[in-house]
């Protein structure tokens, strides 16, 4: 807990609000100070008028998760300032509010922009959201799959031809695995993510003999080489990356590992090759 930085930012939000902000009357009192009183906020959030105030102090007192929501309420902050104040009370963050489809047109932008460069965009169950068409051409079209089935991990445990394209299939199945593995433990209620791994289990015997395992293993760098029907062998460096405004988003850049590969690429996108 940054226990100064905690009672300067109560301080700042406590001095920008007034009591009709926040449906108190005004009892007419000359007020010292400018906003709320430390009590009005202290009721506001159902806590003692001491224990408030020795927040504000900066004393060396806990503040739990209900509390800390409690205040967040009653200073009226909005999402991003309620993240910052849980942060400074040295608490998890409430997560981000999310995009659950393909309809942001700024994702579209993104994955076309990348381009040559195959580059596609998940949801945190990582369902696919969006895609350009060099990731269409060169892995796999999500398009083709049903909606319910519009999965990552579906696609990697279940999906002949992605298999077949992969010189090695297995390391990188484990490693989606892992990362899946490690979003469904922080939400392991999730209805999505129970639909996803019941499924998974009833048509992957590798899923199934792997899920019990454990596997949890941060993204690390890699390059996966993918067998193309039509262009031969392409080396793809994997980065992954994280839109600010939407962090639980993951945003998968696969870049050409070198010329020739960028060269293949360009082919199966219909574009002349780059003079050199």
């Amino acid at each position: 807990m940054d226990r100064t930085e905690l009672a300067a930012f109560l301080r700042a939000q406590r001095a920008r609000l007034q009591p009709a902000d926040v449906g108190l009357r005004d009892d007419g009192k000359r007020r010292r100070t400018p906003g709320l009183r430390r009590e009005e906020v202290a009721a506001l959030a159902g806590v003692s008028d001491t224990w408030y105030t020795w927040l504000e102090q900066g004393r060396p007192i806990m503040a739990s998760v209900q509390v800390v929501d409690a205040l967040a309420r009653a200073l009226r902050l909005d999402p991003d300032q309620h993240r910052y104040l849980r942060t400074l009370a040295g608490l998890s963050t409430p997560r981000a509010e999310t995009v659950t489809d393909g309809g942001d047109p700024r994702l579209r932008r993104l994955v076309d922009a990348a381009a040559p460069n195959p580059a596609v965009v998940y949801d945190c169950h990582l369902d696919f959201l969006a895609w350009n068409t060099a990731y269409l051409r060169v892995r796999h079209d999500p398009g083709a799959m049903p909606p319910a089935r519009r999965n990552l991990v579906w696609m990697m445990f279940t999906d002949a031809e992605n298999r077949a394209r992969m010189v090695h299939w297995e390391p990188a199945a484990r490693s989606v695995l892992s990362q899946f593995r490690a979003a469904v433990g922080r939400v392991p209620k999730d209805p999505r993510f129970v639909e996803l791994v019941s499924a998974l289990d009833d048509a992957s015997p590798e899923f199934r003999a792997w899920w019990p395992e454990y596997p949890i293993r941060d993204f690390k760098p890699v390059t996966v080489l993918i067998e193309h029907p039509a262009a031969g062998r392409v080396g793809l460096d994997i980065y992954q990356l994280r839109p600010v405004e939407y962090p639980d988003l993951l945003f998968v850049l696969q870049i050409p590992a070198g010329e020739d590969d960028l060269r293949r690429v360009r082919e199966l996108l219909g574009e002349d090759p780059v003079p050199r």
